[in-house]
């Protein structure tokens, strides 16, 4: 049985086809390049919060780039007259999850295009292989043959848009939703590690056996 080649579909499929079919392998490849990238960057900055999380157990010295950053904060918030330490404690916390915010919001850059090319990229290869279908009906009724050795290359080359635009939608969903999964619980490790930061800086280390009615 003969097959047609995948390179001479192309090189014979409608030239809006074959933009359709470039763009969507450029957003394919791009959405690979972004979570590569992405899945780094939260693999490092996971291990930043780690050690920020050590630091909020053992006060040991600041080892990484945030738990510099989180005691350049912390140093810079000084107790105001007349603030009592819990006052205090809740204006530093405030001051932390801001910057919480910040680094999450950094490393969500890129995710909006996944989610994008996730939502579209099957419309746009649906609209190649309608496109392309168009053309070879009216290639039909010029030739005036309707055999299946004249239909099917047509047909198989439009088809081929519809594939390549699910090979991009579908690895970006994956890779977006995957991303946002690994965010979430990075951003709940960091708010739950800045929070006890903040309490050893206001209260020190034996603040968790103050009974709360003796604090302020």
């Amino acid at each position: 049985m003969d097959h047609l080649p995948v390179f001479q579909l192309l090189m014979n499929a409608d030239p809006v086809v074959k933009g359709v079919m470039l763009l969507l392998a450029c957003a394919a490849l791009i959405c690979w390049v972004i979570a590569c990238e992405k899945f780094a960057r939260i693999v490092a900055f996971s291990r930043q919060v780690s050690a920020l999380e050590r630091q909020g157990q053992s006060r040991e010295d600041g080892s990484s780039w945030l738990v510099s950053r989180i005691q350049a904060i912390v140093d810079s918030e000084q107790v105001a007259n007349g603030e009592t330490r819990a006052e205090y404690s809740a204006r530093l916390e405030r001051s932390l999850q801001l910057e919480t915010g910040a680094q999450m919001q950094r490393l969500q850059s890129g995710l909006s295009f996944l989610a994008t090319v996730g939502a579209t990229a099957p419309f746009v290869g649906l609209f190649g292989t309608v496109w392309g279908i168009m053309r070879s009906f009216t290639g039909i009724a010029a030739a005036k043959d309707t055999s299946l050795a004249v239909v099917a290359p047509g047909i198989a080359e439009a088809l081929f848009a519809t594939a390549i635009g699910l090979a991009a939608a579908i690895p970006a969903v994956i890779f977006y939703n995957q991303a946002n999964v690994l965010l979430g619980d990075v951003a709940a490790r960091m708010t739950a590690a800045v929070t006890k930061y903040a309490k050893l800086r206001v209260y020190g280390p034996a603040q968790d056996e103050i009974p709360s009615s003796a604090r302020p």
